[in-house]
């Protein structure tokens, strides 16, 4: 079977998801058609069958909380935030992405 690029840059997307979504969560308190819009405009596109799932297991490891807010468009929202766990966690992955990212630029240059 040939190698797709377009699998390998799929599997390059979702290794990176979690650490967009808590760069953008980190920013202030987010719903998540916000999150979603901010990620169609870095051109990463989530849908949000994608982004629950995401959001539920980053708040059952302690990374998010999320208050419910009235809204004048419907029913309340949920807003997420990080946890002081949560912004330590984004720290390692900035750290592991710098370190990825070194790398490359490394290899590239040899």
């Amino acid at each position: 079977m040939p190698i797709n690029s377009e699998n390998i840059k799929a599997q390059m997307r979702k290794g990176f998801l979690e650490y967009c979504i808590l760069l953008v969560i980190s920013k202030k308190p987010v719903y998540v058609s916000d999150i979603i819009s901010e990620l169609k405009a870095a051109h990463l596109i989530v849908v949000e069958g994608t982004l629950y799932p995401l959001l539920s297991r980053l708040k059952n490891s302690g990374f998010l909380s999320y208050q419910w807010q009235e809204s004048v468009q419907g029913p309340p929202r949920k807003y997420y935030e990080l946890t002081s766990e949560g912004g330590a966690f984004l720290a390692e992955l900035e750290e592991a992405w710098q370190d990825i990212n070194q790398t490359l630029i490394s290899i590239k240059e040899q």
